[in-house]
């Protein structure tokens, strides 16, 4: 199957070499790097070590996401990861291992499951995994652990996702979905590891970690409403059709 990596990416000029370096160009049809604005050289960085540039200026990782997935018009899986190397990309055949086995559709990096290396996972990260996954868990009896970036997903079921939030809110928005939906959903372990270089764009700062717990706890109580009140699958957190 052709399996495409999309890496969002902003000013990950001194990590990106390294995350593409690690990826397993055997399994791996190609490596797509979303340069979401940055104002090192990224995108310069990115190129020389074999990816795909694609530019997405406005800021957002779920802006970064969609243009990755628009540019991947061939792939039949798609991986996502992040760009400062907190990921390990060697573990993608992890990743994608339960939908080629197991004919799963949504497979999510589980780091509470994995192994964590010590200060990787700051306390609000922490928590906010803690009661998203409680969250989720309690309304559509899931068994998620955590709202990692390093996923894989067929493309077929992530465009039935009709997935629309642009900020923070991507990946529960799909989880979300993916639930709801009733498809297959699997976690699995994977390692994590402080970021390579500079400071994260959501967990490193107030404001970030204040705008992501707003964007998660909309998304999980608008589906617990939704839920509640609608029995058709139509009505979920931006789905446009029905």
């Amino acid at each position: 199957m052709h399996i495409s990596v999309i890496i969002p990416a902003y000013n990950e000029e001194q990590s990106i070499g390294h995350v593409i370096a690690d990826i397993d160009r055997n399994l791996v049809s190609e490596v797509i790097v979303v340069d979401n604005g940055s104002t090192d050289r990224t995108g310069e960085a990115a190129s020389a070590s074999g990816a795909r540039i694609i530019r997405e200026n406005r800021r957002g990782y779920g802006y970064a996401c969609m243009a990755g997935i628009a540019a991947a018009s061939q792939c039949d899986i798609a991986v996502f990861l992040d760009g400062d190397y907190s990921d390990f990309p060697d573990e993608i055949s992890r990743i994608v291992s339960p939908i080629l086995k197991e004919d799963a559709d949504l497979v999510i990096g589980s780091r509470v499951r994995g192994s964590a290396e010590k200060g990787s996972l700051t306390l609000p990260q922490r928590f906010g995994n803690f009661l998203a996954s409680f969250l989720l868990n309690l309304i559509f009896r899931t068994d998620y652990t955590d709202l990692g970036p390093f996923r894989a997903v067929k493309k077929k079921s992530l465009m039935e996702l009709q997935m629309k939030d642009k900020k923070y809110g991507w990946t529960v928005e799909m989880q979300i979905k993916a639930a709801f939906f009733g498809m297959k959903v699997v976690e699995v372990p994977v390692s994590y590891r402080k970021r390579h270089a500079g400071k994260s764009k959501v967990s490193g700062t107030v404001k970030g970690v204040f705008l992501a717990g707003i964007y998660i706890l909309y998304y999980i109580m608008l589906a617990c409403f939704q839920s509640i009140l609608y029995s058709n699958k139509s009505s979920l957190p931006g789905r446009s059709d029905g």
